[in-house]
């Protein structure tokens, strides 16, 4: 039987082609890392390096600094300020009494001594002012209506702020085009032909005078401020009976309620029933 043809033909060299192969990756350069590339990433590391910590450092600080203000904001509302006026103005009395005291035993006139760093008006000002302030912090108890009233009118009074400018402008003008009268007294007045500034009985004038918008303005402020405070009295007391006279007496009944309302009740269902003998 003649031999096939896949036995006689020579066996495939093997070797040529992986040779091949490692002839051509061996001549292929390998490229060589370039000094400045290098030193420029090792600078950008760096610096961010050097950014994230000087991040954490103000990250740090500025929670140290929001701690230190919470602490210092929870001190301020724990603190009274009625309280702390209060303490003040009982040490500076105190203090004045000490030195009055200091300079009566050393045997000198107080008010002598105290009046040698001020001038005789300066001294006057300041005592009709702390006389002022005395008779303000002594008078804030409920009286009457009347002293209420007067009370509330003397801080309208405070913080009205006049427009001088145009009341002088104004009053230049009427120098000019009005006449002046001399009155019983003695004095001289202007008195304008319309009686638009200084009106009497027999004047029109203010009739067709329109005021300012900062006036008007200004007046609706204070109506609603008025307001607001009246509302704020009587809100939460609208459907209860009212049984007191200020809200300082409010507050005393509403304390004797709570102490002895449970045992009052009965008594007070027979009066508001009529059945009370």
């Amino acid at each position: 039987m003649p031999p096939s043809e896949t036995s006689t033909s020579p066996a495939p060299e093997a070797s040529s082609a992986p040779a091949t192969r490692a002839t051509s990756t061996s001549n292929t350069p390998e490229p060589i890392p370039s000094s400045s590339s290098a030193s420029t990433g090792t600078d950008a590391a760096k610096a961010r390096m050097d950014r994230w910590k000087a991040l954490q450092s103000r990250a740090k600080k500025s929670s140290a600094t929001n701690l230190k203000e919470v602490y210092a904001e929870r001190r301020r509302q724990a603190v009274d300020p009625s309280t702390t006026s209060k303490l003040q103005r009982k040490k500076a009395e105190a203090e004045f009494k000490l030195a009055k005291v200091e300079t009566a035993e050393q045997g000198e006139d107080f008010e002598r001594k105290r009046a040698w760093d001020w001038t005789v008006e300066e001294s006057e000002r300041w005592d009709r002012r702390m006389e002022k302030k005395k008779r303000h912090v002594e008078d804030v108890a409920f009286q009457d209506y009347t002293q209420t009233a007067r009370k509330m009118y003397k801080k309208q009074m405070r913080e009205l702020k006049p427009d001088l400018d145009g009341y002088g402008a104004e009053k230049a003008k009427l120098m000019k085009d009005g006449t002046v009268v001399e009155t019983e007294d003695g004095e001289l007045v202007v008195v304008d032909r319309d009686g638009t500034f200084y009106a009497d009985a027999d004047s029109l004038g203010f009739v067709d005078n329109r005021p300012k918008k900062e006036a008007v303005d200004r007046l609706v402020s204070d109506l609603k401020k008025a307001e607001d405070a009246r509302m704020s009295r009587k809100r939460g007391g609208e459907d209860e009976d009212v049984t007191y006279i200020n809200d300082k007496n409010k507050a005393f009944n509403q304390k004797l309620a709570r102490a002895y309302g449970k045992y009052t009740k009965e008594i007070r269902d027979s009066f508001e029933r009529g059945t009370m003998i």
